[in-house]
């Protein structure tokens, strides 16, 4: 359980700033607002530098400071989530009531759902073209050469499946419940999954996400600074170094989404900016 001891040992220093000076990881920060947009969110980023997200219910691609709105035919709202190397987009959208994930590859989208699934999310794609997202809000996937394969944290109530990198080595979340002095509470974990084995991630707190890990096994996510409420700071976790990070771009709240093999991040802060870090 490295992770979860080191994050335990940093939880010390959640006052410190992402300009934290270490050559290993971003050093400055750039706002990205579609223009326009009441709200802008940063998602995903692949190793070219474009970015996917969402805006005021639709999605939207960034490559080289322009933006290209993304939204499936007929949906309420769309919401891309992750980006490849090849540009294919993951994500999910609202329509008849319903939602659904998708694939977008070369202007054509494909819809993913799990049979017999109520509901499904895509969140996250790596270079062999594998995905990963969550179903009826309870249970996550992986989506391998057109084969499902469930993903429950043993004992859980929820499973989330976030990122995935090209070594297959999958982060999310889950949810157990237990029985404290006050009664039944909620305790919620980020988690790694590699090669079949759940490692714990938590920062000292009652509620961890990790959303996104790269090549180099950096990994990004958020928690509360004041038990289970916010306001919400993002993390980088490095593994091999044990490194661990504190990123506090917006006094209202950062969440940290995705990050690339460059370590470039991107989230959003103060809940209506989104943000990539250099």
């Amino acid at each position: 359980m490295r992770y979860r001891q080191c994050l335990v040992a940093a939880v010390l220093v959640v006052g410190v700033l992402a300009s934290t000076t270490s050559p290993a990881f971003p050093q400055s920060f750039t706002t990205i607002d579609v223009p326009g947009a009441a709200f802008t969110v940063a998602s995903g980023i692949n190793n070219r530098g474009r970015i996917v997200g969402s805006y005021d219910g639709h999605g939207f691609l960034l490559d080289k400071g322009t933006f290209t709105t993304i939204d499936v035919a007929g949906a309420l709202g769309t919401s891309p989530q992750g980006i490849n190397d090849r540009g294919e987009i993951v994500g999910f959208y609202t329509a008849g009531g319903t939602t659904h994930g998708f694939l977008l590859d070369k202007g054509t989208f494909t819809t993913i759902d799990v049979p017999g699934a109520t509901a499904t999310v895509a969140s996250g794609i790596n270079n062999r073209g594998q995905i990963v997202g969550s179903y009826d809000g309870v249970h996550g996937f992986l989506l391998d050469k057109g084969t499902f394969t469930t993903i429950d944290v043993a004992g859980a109530l929820e499973t989330h499946a976030l990122g995935i990198n090209d070594r297959g080595e999958i982060v999310g979340f889950f949810n157990k419940m237990y029985l404290g002095r006050l009664g039944e509470l909620r305790f919620q974990g980020g988690f790694l999954l590699d090669k079949g084995t759940f490692t714990t991630i938590e920062v000292g707190a009652p509620l961890t996400e990790a959303t996104g890990m790269n090549n180099r096994g950096q990994i990004v996510g958020f928690f509360p600074t004041n038990g289970i409420h916010g306001p919400f700071r993002g993390f980088i976790l490095d593994g091999d170094r044990d490194t661990f990070i504190v990123i506090d771009i917006g006094a209202a709240g950062t969440h940290a989404l995705g990050i690339n093999d460059r370590g470039e991040i991107v989230g959003f802060y103060n809940g209506v900016h989104g943000f990539v870090m250099h």
